[in-house]
């Protein structure tokens, strides 16, 4: 038997909304937060049930920011990807490789690993915030990012 849908409620319209409206990845806190600010009289637990709702079915990706708390994102590519993530701006970049891809098989079967999953998301400064040009030369964020 297959579990029930979740019903689409105003609430959960207006988080998917402001997390939409979100640049990069975002604390439940402060989406909560920017709701509150504008008007809305969201719970923050209604704002954490939402989110893991959407995160669970792949309508918003999650990211473990260093400090250890989870940060969400309106996801928007299917399947599986990796992101990098600037830790002074949040500008988020979806990346797709296959050289990650083949490395976690590897690896893993080299410890006798199986069934293997994996999540990887790096963590630094993008061009914009350090002031340094891209390889391309061009400081802006390309067509990807974001």
């Amino acid at each position: 038997m297959s579990a029930p849908t979740k019903r689409m409620t105003s609430q959960k319209i207006a988080v998917r909304a402001a997390l939409g409206a979100e640049q990069g990845f975002v604390s439940a806190q402060a989406l909560h937060a920017n709701l509150r600010a504008a008007g809305s009289r969201i719970g923050l637990a209604t704002v954490y049930r939402a989110l893991n709702e959407f995160a669970d079915s792949g309508a918003a990706d999650t990211v473990v920011a260093p400090s250890g708390e989870t940060l969400y994102r309106g996801c928007s590519t299917s399947g599986h990807h990796h992101h990098l993530v600037c830790r002074s701006c949040g500008l988020t970049v979806e990346i797709h490789s296959d050289a990650i891809e083949e490395w976690a098989q590897v690896f893993a079967s080299e410890h006798g690993f199986r069934d293997v999953g994996h999540v990887l998301d790096i963590y630094g400064i993008c061009p914009t915030c350090s002031g340094l040009p891209t390889l391309a030369g061009d400081s802006r964020p390309g067509p990807n990012q974001g």
